[in-house]
């Protein structure tokens, strides 16, 4: 039974090899294939009647553990100088304020037709909010740099505010000046870990001589997210500055502090740490999706209950992102198409306290809205030609 498990997992795993390298012909995003490779395995397992075990509660560890990979893998690919705070700016309110908008707009509707408080509306509209950048930085890999910018930082800004909005709800029983001033302390709180812990670890990556030197680092960095997490505080914060100090210490090595570090062959390694988290990314990333995909039930993805909310969310989705980026003038294709939702909107729901769950936003209507949003991210892709395309 065990060889037969290796077998199918290592089979799956090319497979989505296959599907990441061929993307950019296809256009079909990778994570709709590794979701239907998933399903399709389970469809078979049951007609065998091949007996496994419980697989969900690997989802949550499995997904954690990407999002910390993905955030980091795209922090480390960002440029940062002087010419991009504007850019930068820009894409943050973006994030911020469509996260916003569309988190309290959803929750009216759960309060009216649900018959719950707003603030559990809350807790269920924001992980519907919340682009996955688990979904958009891999898609966006074979667009121009300035749209594969745009995308990267803004739906890892959209995780990030997205998971500090979401613990502010659901953590404080009311709302007020005291649930706000713990908030601003666990702010300063990750700011003074992520500062003490960049510097080590970048010291650590610059001083260990020994054959295995990454994978400890990794080991210390979803260490520390994880640690900071039970304590509530907002640790991606932690992952995107990590990223991007390592990522743009051409920018910095003038410091007389950065200068310690030896900078030049800091670089050499940071490169070699690049290319190692991009691999392991890739491997959880896959496994999720397809572990995602085999524990999706038939009836909750034809559920004609909630397909009428899943449509009308994503026309939410997509007319507000389209004002949005007509206001801030973004390049509105491709863009406009790429707001999926995905890994970090199944780890916000799993995390909803019972107390505040709603069966109006369900299994069925998250799941459905994933797909719709990732089948309109193929559209987008599909239709979208970079210079060298037009040129041929």
């Amino acid at each position: 039974m065990s060889t037969s498990i290796i077998i199918a997992i290592c089979i799956l795993l090319i497979l989505a090899y296959i599907f990441d390298i061929t993307s950019s012909k296809t256009k079909i995003p990778s994570v709709i294939l590794l979701l239907i490779v998933g399903w399709a395995v389970k469809q078979g397992t049951d007609f065998f009647s091949i007996p496994l075990p419980n697989l969900t509660s690997i989802l949550p560890v499995l997904g954690t553990v990407g999002l910390i990979l993905i955030v980091l893998e795209g922090s480390l690919e960002l440029e940062l100088n002087k010419s991009k705070y504007t850019f930068i700016a820009k894409t943050a309110i973006i994030a911020i304020v469509s996260i916003i908008i569309f988190s309290f707009g959803l929750a009216f509707a759960f309060q009216y037709y649900a018959n719950i408080s707003l603030k559990d509306g809350l807790a269920n509209a924001i992980p519907l909010a919340v682009i996955s950048s688990a979904i958009a930085i891999p898609s966006a890999q074979n667009l121009l740099s300035k749209d594969k910018e745009f995308i990267t930082y803004e739906s890892s800004l959209s995780d990030i505010f997205g998971v500090i909005f979401f613990n502010f709800i659901t953590l404080n029983d009311t709302i007020g000046s005291k649930s706000v001033g713990n908030f601003i302390l666990e702010v300063l709180i990750i700011l003074i870990i992520t500062i003490v812990a960049t510097l080590g670890l970048a010291f650590l990556l610059s001083k260990i001589k020994h054959p295995v030197k990454f994978i400890p680092i990794i080991l210390c960095i979803v260490l520390i997210y994880v640690v900071s997490k039970e304590y509530h505080l907002p640790a991606l914060i932690f992952i995107l500055l990590f990223g991007l100090f390592l990522g743009n210490l051409d920018e910095i090595k003038s410091n007389k502090f950065i200068q310690k570090l030896h900078p030049m062959l800091l670089n050499k390694e940071v490169h070699k740490f690049k290319e190692l988290t991009a691999e392991i990314a890739f491997l959880v990333r896959a496994l999720f999706f397809l572990l995602f995909g085999f524990l999706i039930e038939t009836q909750e993805l034809l559920n004609t209950q909630t397909i009428v909310w899943a449509i009308a969310i994503c026309i939410g989705i997509f007319s507000l992102r389209f004002l949005l980026l007509k206001v801030f003038k973004i390049n509105m294709k491709p863009a406009f198409f790429i707001a999926p939702r995905g890994l970090i909107t199944i780890l916000l729901f799993l995390s909803i306290p019972q107390s505040q769950a709603t069966d109006l936003a369900n299994n069925s209507l998250v799941i459905q809205v994933i797909i719709l949003s990732a089948l309109m991210m193929m559209i987008g892709l599909m239709s979208y030609k970079t210079e060298d395309e037009d040129i041929s």
